[in-house]
């Protein structure tokens, strides 16, 4: 049986605490990530409301665009690739919302997250099927809600709020978010009577015209939420100047069986004083004064729930066990409409289709009608048949987003790659790798790899700067210090006061790693160090990207030296490379211009190499498995087996 909504209330307390203390490590660097990115939130039910709060909190901290969507719209309408997508869920077991992480999955967004308040349920299982998907499951103190969501919603909303305000402003300012969210449950809970009281007169009227301000506006709309599911009222939701524009009809021929609620921040009391002093005097008004700031959200939101409590017990509903009709148990449990398979054109198989639209950056269907599929199938075939029929001794790897999940760049390669290339070094085949890091990396594979092997194992350091076998404890030499080539770029980095205070900076010899400082929008930043070295004449130099860090790397220094290293002593071997960031400024741009080249992720427009073969709805290292799982090692040499990746 559902809990009694006075219960769920009593435990809103104990539910901030829990927002104050949860880690939020992950949750911080998810935002960090979809700051830089426009935004869809994606909810249903009292998730909606979440997703509401989620995209406010986007537009006001990261300045960038955000929309709400449901699952169903985000099932049936396109999406931005280049995009972040927020699916939020408290109990990841509904149709709806399986059918929406799928639906994403498949459209393979620059990035997606999931956040859940539940783990072990078919959500969790699809999203950690796709290691891309960043997950984080936050189960409430309060368990599982109502029939109204209260204390997840109140829950989701403050880590979220939370996330942002450590992650642009302070910990402070969150404190005091936080101590002003505490007295609004303080004095709900201590003085309920004067809102009662002021209240009673909106109960006898059917309809209630809800005005609120930017940021009061969570509170509206979950307010209209729970009245609808509730079956406690109708509800308008207007703020305050959309009111003037026609909803104010309304009241003119319906104010008998009409009140109003306003929701009033201190940063909207004028206009909301003024709005209200000229509304007929014969239409009940409320008027919930909240605290402003960073706290309104929130503390419209807790004025939601208290309103929700009070018409309840007016209309004598619990709306934490309203009861649930049969029908709307048949209503909830039916599945959502499923895309109409498209079936390949003749010899187009899912997983030429998927390569296709991912060079293209287009639907096959655009293209059909375009007339340009037979271009790509062509050059698809072309490159595929090319590698299918080359014999490899040597395989060159990027590291970070390749091998590793860029996001768990300190985590060893897992154990299904590690076996893999483990097999390539018993048959005597070359593997390198051409990382942007520094011996880092090393320790990482001394501790996968067996010593045995490590003689054949090359590794191209500081994007191929400096190389050296696996064996070779003494590079890279780790000088922090740039070498004569970056010293004028080094110093025009650490001198120019808006640049410092944007980045973190790292000097090496022969490469300038420069990192993101909290929210700061990493193309922002790239344009800007190209922009500060061209206006300097630093021409001689080159600036790359990763799914992490700016590199600006000294004359020469390419990823494809590790390549040119391993030819000195092997002039015919033939190389198979593999990396994640093959378009233009990607770091494994040069590594994956050569026609035997495959992407894990980001490629280029170049229709004769650097394809992503892997399946719909994967990246990284799971589709560098996928390759490395198609080849088969002989004595010196590996293939891929006959009819691979196709």
């Amino acid at each position: 049986m559902a809990k009694p909504y006075a219960s769920e209330m009593a435990q809103l307390g104990t539910t901030l605490d829990w927002i104050c203390q949860s880690d939020i490590t992950g949750l911080k660097n998810s935002l960090r990530t979809a700051s830089s990115l426009p935004m869809v939130a994606i909810g249903s039910g009292g998730s909606l409301s979440a997703a509401h709060g989620l995209a406010s909190n986007h537009r006001q901290f990261s300045q960038k665009i955000s929309v709400v969507s449901t699952p169903l719209e985000i099932t049936r309408e396109p999406i931005e690739k280049q995009s972040t997508n927020w699916l939020l869920s408290a109990g990841g077991r509904n149709v709806d919302v399986l059918a929406a992480v799928s639906a994403l999955i498949a459209r393979e967004p620059s990035h997606l997250v999931v956040m859940t308040g539940r783990d072990d349920t078919k959500l969790t299982e699809i999203c950690r099927a796709h290691p891309f998907v960043d997950l984080h499951i936050f189960p409430p103190p309060a368990g599982k809600d109502g029939f109204l969501a209260t204390n997840s919603l109140f829950g989701f909303s403050g880590l979220i709020q939370r996330a942002y305000t450590l992650l642009f402003q302070n910990e402070k300012t969150w404190n005091d978010t936080a101590d002003a969210i505490r007295r609004t449950i303080g004095a709900s809970v201590d003085g309920p009577g004067r809102m009662k009281v002021m209240a009673e007169p909106l109960w006898q009227r059917s309809t209630t015209v809800v005005l609120y301000g930017p940021t009061t506006s969570l509170g509206a709309i979950d307010l209209e939420s729970k009245f609808t599911e509730a079956a406690l009222g109708s509800i308008q939701l207007a703020d305050f100047r959309n009111f003037a524009h026609g909803r104010h009809h309304w009241l003119a021929k319906r104010g008998n069986d009409s009140g109003v609620i306003a929701l009033v921040a201190p940063e909207d009391r004028k206009l909301a004083e003024k709005t209200l002093a000229l509304l007929p005097d014969d239409i009940p008004q409320v008027v919930i004064d909240l605290p402003g700031g960073g706290s309104a959200g929130l503390a419209s939101l807790l004025a939601a729930f208290e309103l929700t409590g009070l018409a309840g017990i007016a209309q004598g509903i619990d709306p934490g066990r309203p009861g649930v009709p049969m029908f709307g148990r048949h209503l909830y449990r039916l599945k959502p409409p499923r895309e109409k398979a498209v079936k390949p054109r003749h010899g187009l198989s899912q997983r030429d289709v998927v390569a296709i639209e991912r060079k293209s950056a287009n639907s096959i269907e655009c293209l059909e009608k375009a007339g340009k599929i037979s271009f790509w199938e062509q050059n698809l075939n072309q490159f595929r048949d090319a590698i299918l029929s080359e014999h490899f001794g040597a395989i060159v790897l990027d590291y970070d987003g390749t091998v590793v999940e860029t996001r768990a760049r300190k985590a060893p390669p897992n154990k299904r790659l590690t076996q893999k290339l483990v097999e390539c070094l018993k048959a005597d085949i070359w593997v390198c790798f051409a990382t942007g890091r520094g011996k880092s990396v090393r320790t990482a594979l001394q501790d996968v790899i067996p010593e045995q092997y490590w003689e054949k194992v090359l590794i191209g350091y500081y994007n191929g700067a400096e190389i050296g076998s696996l064996k070779d404890d003494l590079i890279p030499d780790g000088n922090p210090q740039a070498g004569d080539a970056l010293h004028k770029v080094a110093e025009l980095l650490r001198t120019d006061e808006e640049f410092t205070g944007i980045c973190e900076q790292e000097d090496r010899t022969y490469q300038i790693t420069v990192s993101c400082k909290n929210n700061v929008d990493s193309t922002y930043l790239f344009h800007r160090v190209t922009e500060l070295l061209a206006r300097e004449d630093c021409n001689d130099v080159s600036v790359v990207r990763s799914g992490h860090s700016i590199d600006v790397l000294s004359p020469m220094v390419s990823k494809n030296n590790v390549a040119q290293a391993l030819r000195k002593n092997n002039s015919s071997v033939s190389i198979l490379s593999i990396g994640d960031s093959g378009g233009l400024n990607g770091n494994d741009h040069d590594l994956l211009a050569g026609p035997f080249s495959l992407s894990v992720d980001k490629i280029s427009s170049n229709p004769a190499t650097c394809w992503n073969l892997g399946s719909r709805g994967q990246r990284g290292p799971e589709i560098l498995a996928e390759y490395l799982d198609a080849i088969e090692c002989d004595d010196g040499t590996f293939r891929f087996r006959k009819g691979a990746l196709k």
